[in-house]
């Protein structure tokens, strides 16, 4: 195969990407990027689903723990890093797998980042103090009326992505979105986009197991230990914010695991509406790797 490709795994929270991405690596005989946000801290193990040395099964896994939750490392650092990474890695194999739910950072590697205009320097820090006297949900509402399109695909618990698309909004006085459609960048290698879907029951079914034995695993404790950086982006996300909150005696434990199940419901509702507006993706249900691995070899 004299091509380079690159196959792209996203789709849902819990619905087997990363099982996928390791029997296709090791049918293709390479290796894993991770395109998962936060996945890169080496702190956050339990409340990200990373994948242990034993899921991993021999696999090189590039982006995981390579960051540590003390720095922030953003959307544009990664595309630079794991292009860089990707140029030195296609001269030894052919075909390289990537895996992940965050669709900004698949975007950014498959596609590279919008280029937004400057925005007035004074608008962030009024943002902010709103933040700090209002909440979250102010905030919320606000994209809600500047940005319907936006608001239905954001993850509405993070916090810099919210803050960040209003600021646009009203620096520009054009919806956040408009800046999103701006023309992919090229990429010396082929790639080759796999969604992954299950049907609606099944899905919210495994987010709930799934959520099961991240408690059972240890999620509270692991959040315990990470609530001196709750402030860090990465953090403020489903499955360590609604434990910094029953920390904080907002609530009990029943409702606090109430709460991580639907949220993490409605995060995989904004992945599935995120990454089905992408028409370049494939779908398959993730029991599917004879059909896929078909359908990526005629590529």
């Amino acid at each position: 195969m004299d091509k380079k490709q690159l196959i792209c795994i996203v789709g849902a929270t819990a619905v087997g990407k990363t099982s996928l991405a390791i029997q296709l690596a090791h049918y293709f005989n390479t290796v894993i990027i991770s395109a998962d946000s936060r996945q890169f801290y080496k702190e956050l193990n339990i409340g990200t689903a990373k994948p242990n040395a034993l899921e991993m099964d021999g696999i090189i896994h590039y982006f995981i723990d390579n960051q540590s939750i003390t720095q922030n490392y953003s959307v544009g650092e990664y595309e630079k890093d794991a292009l860089s990474l990707l140029d030195n890695l296609f001269q030894k194999y052919d075909t390289i797998v990537a895996v992940g739910g965050s669709g900004l950072y698949v975007r950014a590697l498959c596609d590279g980042l919008d280029e937004f205009p400057e925005i007035d320097a004074d608008i962030r820090p009024q943002l902010q103090k709103e933040l700090e006297e209002k909440g979250l949900s102010y905030l919320t509402n606000l994209l809600k009326e500047l940005d319907f399109d936006y608001y239905q695909e954001v993850d509405l618990q993070n916090t810099q992505r919210v803050l960040r698309a209003v600021e646009v909004c009203i620096g520009t006085k054009k919806t956040y979105s408009s800046f999103r459609k701006g023309k992919k960048k090229e990429r010396p290698f082929q790639i080759i986009k796999i969604g992954l879907t299950l049907p609606r029951e099944i899905l919210y079914q495994k987010i709930d197991a799934r959520m099961d034995l991240m408690i059972e695993q240890g999620l509270e404790k692991e959040a315990t230990d990470l609530l001196p950086f709750a402030a860090h982006n990465a953090l403020k996300t489903v499955g360590y914010q609604e434990i910094f909150d029953f920390l904080e005696n907002k609530y009990d434990w029943n409702e606090c695991v109430r709460l991580l199940k639907r949220n993490s419901r409605r995060y995989a509702k904004r992945q599935i509406t995120w990454f089905g507006a992408d028409n370049e993706i494939t779908w398959f249900e993730p029991n599917d790797l004879e059909k896929i691995i078909n359908f990526i070899e005629k590529k």
